[in-house]
This record gives structure tokens, sequence and C-alpha cells, in this order.
């Protein structure tokens, strides 16, 4: 059996063809896996569990449906969706990971995160990702009223969209002198993150030894997954339809 990543995907009613691909990946791929990792920005815009549309509702069901076939399900939040909370974990019977959880794949410790934290040249975002977390804050926003929250939702959005824009490639990407120090601190040759909708796998060294950064890609041209296996890591595309 393999466990699988995939992250930033998006979702959103306004999207079906990415929603289809998913559920056609629910049923096929992470059917037969043994677990199922979501790295964050799962959905496009989160405004709290008791918020839940419809379309949200039917996606906790799908992934209850998974979970109920025996794959293990766990769900990172990424800078969209961080207000999602143990609601929408229960409805969907998976588990809430923190950021910068360090898990054990085929005897190996690695190290997971949405990969947001990693951009600290883009020090603006980095500052508001910081207030936004405070768990005063955190409460603060799931406090608000549902219209406000919405609200906000979209001003975060596009300034968001903005940001992405307006500031280089290298200010908005992963600061690569960062990525070492935080692994050499945790333990860990692998890290697994989404965030930057650049997938690769770059290879680096950690304290002298080999290690690498393995980048999901987003689900808007393309879907992304990774599956690891006893035989490694294995990190592809494939169609929407």
């Amino acid at each position: 059996m393999s466990v699988l990543f995939i992250s930033d995907l998006h979702l959103e009613a306004e999207r079906p063809d990415i929603v289809r691909a998913f559920l056609h990946f629910l049923d096929t791929r992470a059917a037969g896996a043994e677990a199922l990792y979501i790295l964050g920005d799962f959905f496009e815009v989160w405004v709290g569990d008791d918020g839940m549309d419809e379309f949200q509702r039917a996606i906790a069901a799908a992934l209850l449906r998974l979970s109920d076939s025996g794959t293990r399900i766990y769900l990172m939040h990424g800078n969209r969706d961080f207000l999602i909370g143990k609601g929408f974990c229960r409805a969907a019977g998976c588990t809430l990971l923190r950021e910068g959880s360090v898990v054990e794949l085929y005897g190996e410790p690695v190290l997971l995160l949405h990969g947001d934290s990693l951009c600290t040249r883009d020090e603006s975002y980095q500052r508001l990702r910081k207030r936004l977390r405070n768990p005063f804050s955190l409460w603060l926003l799931r406090n608000l009223p549902l219209a406000t929250r919405h609200k906000l939702a979209r001003k975060l959005r596009d300034a968001s969209r903005l940001r992405t824009r307006e500031k280089s490639a290298e200010i908005i990407d992963v600061t690569p002198e960062v990525v070492p120090q935080i692994m050499a601190e945790r333990d860990v040759r692998t890290l697994i993150h989404g965030h930057t909708h650049r997938p690769a796998v770059h290879k680096l060294l950690v304290d002298g030894q080999h290690g690498q950064r393995i980048v999901l890609g987003d689900w808007d041209q393309q879907g992304w997954a990774l599956e690891v296996d006893a035989q490694g890591y294995h990190l592809a595309p494939f169609p929407l339809s």
C-alpha cells in the first residue's frame, strides 16, 4: 500500500472540473491507499465550520466515505482555509494536523508543512500571517457574524491575488536558505509542502547529508499527487478530465 499527498486544490463550486477530478481521485487512487494527506488550501475559502454550505458538506461526506473504507485522512491548514476546525474534521472523518508535523513514512521521519511559513522574504505577508494565526485572532474571527467573515475572506483573497501579481517570484517563493535550517532543527532529510504552486523535487544538503524538498502542485490546469511507497517518492501530474 502507498501513502498519498495532495495540496492546493482550492475547491469551490465554481470549478466543477476540479471537484469531479477530486471525487474520481478519492474513488480510485485514494481508495487503495493506506493514508491521504491534504496539506492545506484544500478549499478556496473557509469562513468557519458553522458556515459550511451544501457544497462543502458534500465534500466532507465524500471524505467520510473514504475514511470509512479504511484510508486514514489527515488535513493541514493552508492560508485560505486556516479556520477549518473540529466540526469539519468530524464530518469528514479526518484528523487535523498541526503545521510542522513530523510523520514516519516507511521508516523515515518526514516534515510536513503547508509552505507559506517558508516564504520569509515576503515580510508583509508573514506579519499578516502571524496576526491571523494568533489564538485570540482565531477566536475573534470564528465569532464574527458570518456575513462579516465572508466579506473579510473576499478581501483577503483579493489581497492575495494582488500580492501574487505585484511581487517578484523570488519574494513570494520559498527562501532557499531557510529550508535546510528547519530540516536540521527537526532532524529530517525530507520535507513535503505545497503553497507555492511550483511542483518539483529539490535536492539539498542538510548538515552535510543528502536531503530533498518535495513541492506539491496545485490543481488548476492539472492535478498533482505525491505517492510514497517502499520504493520511494513519486510526484506526478494527471489530467483533470
